[in-house]
């Protein structure tokens, strides 16, 4: 039986449900700009260094941002309707 309020969420604290909601909208807002770079690199003394992050995928967070609203009970989803 599907029960809407339980969900991968369900048990969390609103409080830091709030936090991962701001977190992930930031993230989004930052990956959409390309105020995030995805590979760095610098010299030090003993050598030049490298650090490569991996690209988000819009998607995904888009997806995940969802799923938080609908856990907070900010979102429903739409119902479903058969199309003849």
């Amino acid at each position: 039986m599907f029960t809407p309020r339980l969900n991968n969420f369900s048990g969390v604290a609103p409080a830091t449900l709030q936090q991962w909601l701001a977190e992930s909208q930031q993230a989004l807002h930052d990956l959409s700009t390309g105020a995030k770079g995805e590979a760095y690199s610098y010299t030090q003394g003993d050598g030049s260094k490298s650090v490569t992050y991996t690209r988000a995928d819009i998607g995904a967070l888009q997806a995940h941002i969802n799923a938080l609203l609908y856990a907070m009970g900010m979102k429903r989803r739409r119902a479903i309707r058969p199309v003849f």
